[in-house]
């Protein structure tokens, strides 16, 4: 597939850059070469291949789902500009 100058300056102006007359015959060039490249791609029989997710066959490791209040009150406090006995004070908002 061959890009021509005037599709160079489409793709510039839906990707929203500038694109200088002087550059558009290289940026042509280039993205030709993609699009063969992608034609080539194309070719290849995937049809024995299965769809992978990833580079590597890995299962992900399972934690329990436990709710936890962190049992670190006076930590998570640390830097509060304002509490409450083991709460965040915030002013309020709504009247």
């Amino acid at each position: 597939m061959t890009i021509d100058k005037a599709t160079v300056q489409r793709i510039a102006m839906l990707a929203r850059i500038d694109v200088s007359e002087a550059d558009q015959d290289a940026m042509a060039k280039e993205l030709s070469g993609i699009m063969n490249w992608i034609e080539q791609l194309k070719e290849v029989n995937t049809d024995a291949v299965a769809p992978m997710t990833g580079g590597t066959d890995m299962k992900l490791a399972w934690r329990a789902d436990a709710v936890a209040d962190g049992a670190q009150p006076d930590k998570v406090l640390a830097n509060a500009p304002d509490r409450h006995e083991a709460f965040f004070a915030v002013p309020k908002v709504v009247e």
